[in-house]
C-alpha cells in the first residue's frame, strides 16, 4: 500500500476552496486513512468515535479552514478508509498509538486534539502523557471516565455487557438482527433531535455509519472497543486528577439535546479540568453535524 499523499478535494466542496492531502501514515498494525488540510497555528486533530468515522468533520472543518486553522482527520485503526489490524485486535492503547503516529509521521510539534463520542480517552489521555506537545482540548459530546449521570447507548451498552458479550457477537454475525438494533439505535439519537435536524441526520450521518459498518467492515473494530468501554473508563476515573494538573484551556462543546451524554454529565466532565470552558449548542451527540459553524465559532473563540 502507498503512503504517498495525493491532493484532493473536500467532500462536499466542488468549489476547491478547501483543498486537504490524503496520507497512508503506517503503524505497526496497519495503515491509517488521514486528510492533512493545511494552515496555520497548532493543529486541530480531530477524532471519531465508535460508530463511524473521520467523514462525521466534513462539515467541521471548512469553517476551521477558512479561518486559517490547519485541521487533521483520520480514521482509527479498522475503521472508515483505515486499514484493519493485521493481528485482529482493537483497543483503546492502540487508538492513543494511532493518535501519536498521526502527530509524529506529519511532524506536527504542538496539536490541538478534538475528541468525540469514545475519542475521548485517546485525546485525553494524549494530553496527560504529552503535556509539552498539547496546546489545548476540545471536547465534543465525549467519554472518558465512569459517570453516574450519564447511560450508554443501548447498542453500545448491549455490547459493552459482558454477560451478553456472546449473544452480541452473534448478532453482529447475523446482518438482519444486527441492522435491526443499529436501526433501533439510531432512532433513539434522531427522535432526540428537533426536527431541524432530521435531514442532515438521514441524508448525511445514517449513510456514513451504515457505509461504516456494509461497506468499510469495521464491526470487529466496532465489537472490540465496546467490550472494553467499561474497564477503560474505570481505568480513567484513576487518572482524572491528572487532568488537574493540566495546565492549559479546555474548551467543552456539548449538543445538549444528546440523551445519553446529558448536560449534567457535560457539566460534570468539565469539572475534570482547572481551565474548562462548557458552551452548550441546539444539536444532539453529534454537534459537529448538527451545528458546525456553532462548534466553529467556540473552537476559535
Amino acid at each position: 500500500m502507498t503512503h504517498d499523499s495525493i491532493t484532493t478535494l473536500a467532500v462536499g466542496d466542488s468549489t476547491g476552496r478547501f483543498p486537504f492531502t490524503e496520507l497512508r501514515v503506517p503503524t505497526p498494525k496497519g495503515d491509517l486513512y488521514v486528510r492533512d488540510y493545511q494552515g496555520d497555528g497548532p493543529a486541530f486533530v480531530l477524532m471519531h468515535g465508535f460508530p463511524d468515522n473521520l467523514r462525521i468533520y466534513d462539515l467541521l472543518a471548512p469553517p476551521l479552514v477558512e479561518a486559517g486553522r490547519r485541521t487533521v482527520t483520520f480514521d482509527f485503526l479498522g475503521f472508515g478508509q483505515s486499514g484493519k489490524a493485521s493481528d485482529g485486535s482493537y483497543s483503546f492503547h492502540q487508538q492513543l498509538d494511532d493518535l501519536k503516529a498521526v502527530v509524529n509521521h506529519l511532524g506536527l510539534d504542538k496539536i490541538i486534539p478534538v475528541a468525540h463520542d469514545a475519542a475521548g480517552p485517546a485525546a485525553l489521555n494524549f494530553a496527560i502523557d504529552h503535556p509539552e506537545k498539547t496546546a489545548s482540548l476540545v471536547v465534543l459530546n465525549a467519554v472518558f471516565a465512569d459517570s453516574a449521570v450519564a447511560t450508554l447507548p443501548e447498542l453500545v451498552a448491549f455490547f459493552a455487557t459482558p454477560a451478553l458479550r456472546k449473544l452480541a457477537l452473534k448478532a453482529l454475525q447475523t446482518p438482519e438482527q444486527f441492522q435491526w438494533i443499529a436501526g433501533f439505535q439510531g432512532e433513539q439519537f434522531r427522535n432526540s433531535l428537533s426536527e431541524q435536524y432530521w435531514e442532515r441526520y438521514d441524508s448525511f450521518l445514517r449513510p456514513i455509519i451504515n457505509a461504516n459498518f456494509t461497506q468499510q467492515g469495521a464491526g470487529l473494530a466496532f465489537a472490540q472497543m465496546t467490550s472494553q468501554l467499561l474497564a477503560e473508563q474505570k481505568r480513567n476515573t484513576a487518572r482524572i486528577p491528572l487532568l488537574k494538573t493540566l495546565d492549559i484551556p479546555v474548551k467543552l462543546i456539548w449538543g445538549r439535546s444528546d440523551p445519553y451524554l446529558n448536560v449534567d454529565f457535560a457539566k460534570e466532565f468539565q469539572s475534570y479540568f482547572r481551565q474548562a470552558t462548557l458552551t452548550l449548542v441546539p444539536g444532539g451527540h453529534w454537534p459537529q453535524i448538527d451545528d458546525p459553524l456553532l462548534v466553529a465559532k467556540a473552537m476559535l473563540s
